[in-house]
């Protein structure tokens, strides 16, 4: 058989069906493949809200997508080039993002009347001439892996359960990657059920003997993606919440301190609680509490007895949390709070992504009580970012507010394995003295208040909620001291402005024209944005911006080097208000608030139109 082969630079693929279809799975597969090929890529799934929407719905359609490819990748990629759509819903839901040309592969078996109805088509698409402006690739899938499957005998239902497998082996073939990776996480996976990972191995190698001997269509062609240029080192394939994790981990490690992570269940942040319970041999306990507001006590019970509290949550959580990290401020104890944001109000869309939570995070909490807060901008970004977060907790004694996003924490990317001897250990040092002791010493640089292990004998001591003396750490109501007190806390928070890094530019010249100024996930459609305006010689250049409260020190020189500012978010304008608020800057927003991250011709268009 003559197959046409094709060099493409890079491509963006679609795998989309029925949540229970295995479509998370099959692209990690195919991911993993991808990285062990040597590809750079990075992923984005993303799943229905419903825990087991109706088969063949619209709105439990769960979708993964991975654009990889030869040179620098920092997004999930704009228009789709490859879409394999396992059922009618996902066509129709997935249509809209493919490429005029674009191939389509889809399960032909699936597109019976009933799930046709379902899916809203008044006529079978595969039949009526409206895709005849894509490349269509329809085979009887359900068939095909019912036949591969039988000698294991494992019933209608569950042999149709093996249809991603069989999917996943025509795609290693059409992109000519190795199988051996899915095949020994299949024999692994099911170790113990070993008719079950011989089912899905036949089943995979089906798919791609199929596409091997089987005369395809006219115009189906191999892709060939060259090796991107990779720094020398070992990756692995890293998705935003197990860098964050890992992150955790080694800062506590670098604090010599055990932690306490406290958390409650909540899409799109239980993962990290899962993630961490595996790591007890890290000096991590993890609990999971009956609510919100039990987790986050819990951590800030655990500072106060030294260990470093932890808890995360989403949104809605979080502002369940407020009062009692609020507590932690008074009491000047620290606390790492993870945000991993969804879409809002309330419930929202909490499967899918948003960074409406920057103003809670700055200011939402009761009275004047200040707390850094920081951003990661890509999954590896997370491992450092979290690293972080603990070294201000611990060495300022507050609350640090640490802000992801649905779409970080479940992406992925090939991410280098850092060397943990290049980081900077920060060691806590308790108060070990009791002569002259009192909760309220203060170090003159840093104005953090001591941390002393309660229990420690001639060290006893009690911090709370209500105010305290500035001069003894007793209760106190006195108007003039409660003003010293606000004061200290906010210089104590605003000097932390002298102990991160000066703002830098990410790409671009340090003024100019056009200053595009993000944060968080926004990171990657703005650096693809930016690189290809820069290629058509616009005068623009991208700055991101990890530290988001307090500000880094040199920002509002660097802004003002630009004559104009753009920011784009996924809100309605928070950061744009933070920069108008304290710089007295005409920034300009761009904002999405759809649940799905920015495509880069997004950026592109909002550039363009700003500099015209």
């Amino acid at each position: 058989m003559s197959v046409e082969t094709e060099q493409h630079q890079s491509i963006v693929v679609r795998f989309a069906g029925d949540s229970g279809d295995g479509m998370q799975l099959t692209g990690t597969n195919f991911t993993l493949a991808t990285a062990l090929h040597g590809n750079d890529l990075s992923t984005f799934p993303d799943f229905p809200a419903e825990i087991r929407a109706p088969a063949g719905a619209t709105f439990g359609v769960s979708a993964f997508q991975i654009y990889f490819g030869s040179e620098d990748v920092t997004t999930a990629g704009d228009a789709v080039e490859v879409l394999v759509a396992m059922n009618p819903a996902a066509l129709i839901t997935n249509l809209k993002n493919l490429v005029q040309g674009g191939l389509i592969i889809v399960d032909s078996g699936a597109f019976n009347a009933k799930n046709l109805a379902k899916a809203k088509y008044n006529s079978n698409p595969l039949e009526d001439g409206s895709l005849d402006g894509y490349k269509l690739l329809s085979i009887d899938i359900s068939s095909q892996v019912i036949a591969a499957v039988e000698e294991f005998e494992l019933g209608h239902k569950m042999a149709l359960r093996c249809k991603n497998m069989w999917t996943l082996g025509l795609m290693f073939w059409l992109f000519d990657r190795e199988k051996q990776s899915t095949i020994d996480m299949l024999q692994s996976k099911f170790a113990s059920r070993p008719e079950i990972a011989g089912a899905n191995i036949a089943a995979l190698n089906a798919g791609y003997a199929f596409a091997e001997t089987a005369e395809l269509p006219s115009g189906i062609e191999v892709y060939k993606i060259p090796k991107a240029e990779q720094k020398p080192g070992t990756y692995r394939n890293m998705n935003g919440t197990t860098a964050l994790a890992w992150g955790l981990l080694a800062g506590g490690q670098l604090a010599g301190l055990p932690i306490l992570f406290a958390s409650y269940p909540i899409t799109p942040a239980s993962n990290l609680l899962h993630t961490l319970a595996a790591r007890k041999e890290f000096d991590v306990l993890t609990f999971q509490a009956e609510d919100e507001i039990a987790a986050v006590c819990a951590a800030v019970g655990a500072s106060f007895a030294g260990s470093l509290g932890v808890t995360s949550s989403a949104g809605p959580g979080i502002a369940l949390k407020m009062e009692a990290i609020s507590l932690a401020v008074s009491a000047e104890l620290p606390l790492v709070v993870v945000n991993t944001q969804r879409g809002g109000p309330s419930t929202g869309l909490p499967t899918k992504t948003e960074q409406s939570d920057l103003l809670q995070a700055v200011y939402g909490r009761h009275g004047d009580t200040p707390v850094p807060v920081i951003a990661s901008s890509h999954p590896g970004d997370c491992f450092d970012t979290a690293i972080e977060a603990v070294r201000l907790a611990t060495k300022y004694m507050t609350p640090v507010m640490l802000l992801s996003d649905g779409y970080i924490a479940n992406a992925s990317e090939p991410w280098l394995i850092p060397d943990i001897n290049d980081y900077q250990p920060f060691p806590v040092k308790f108060h070990d003295q009791p002569e002259g002791f009192s909760p309220s010493l203060r170090d003159a640089e840093t104005l953090a208040r001591i941390w002393a292990k309660p229990g420690t004998a001639g060290l006893e001591h009690r911090v709370g909620g209500i105010e305290k003396s500035y001069e003894t750490g007793d209760i106190s109501y006195d108007p003039d001291n409660h003003q010293k007190m606000t004061d200290t806390r906010k210089a104590k928070i605003d000097n932390i402005a002298d102990d991160i890094p000066l703002q830098e530019v990410a790409m671009g010249n340090n003024s100019g024209k056009l200053a595009v100024v993000g944060w968080g996930s926004t990171y990657g459609a703005i650096h693809q944005g930016v690189k290809r305006c820069l290629k058509e010689g616009l005068d623009v250049a991208h700055i991101h911006i990890r530290h988001l409260w307090p500000l880094p020190a040199n920002l509002k020189e660097l802004l003002s080097g630009y004559d104009k500012v753009l920011v784009p978010e996924m809100n309605t304008g928070q950061l744009v208000k933070v920069l108008r608020s304290e710089y007295l800057i005409d920034a300009h927003g761009c904002n999405k608030v759809s649940g799905q991250p920015f495509k880069i011709n997004e950026i592109v268009h909002a550039i363009k139109a700003e500099l015209e």
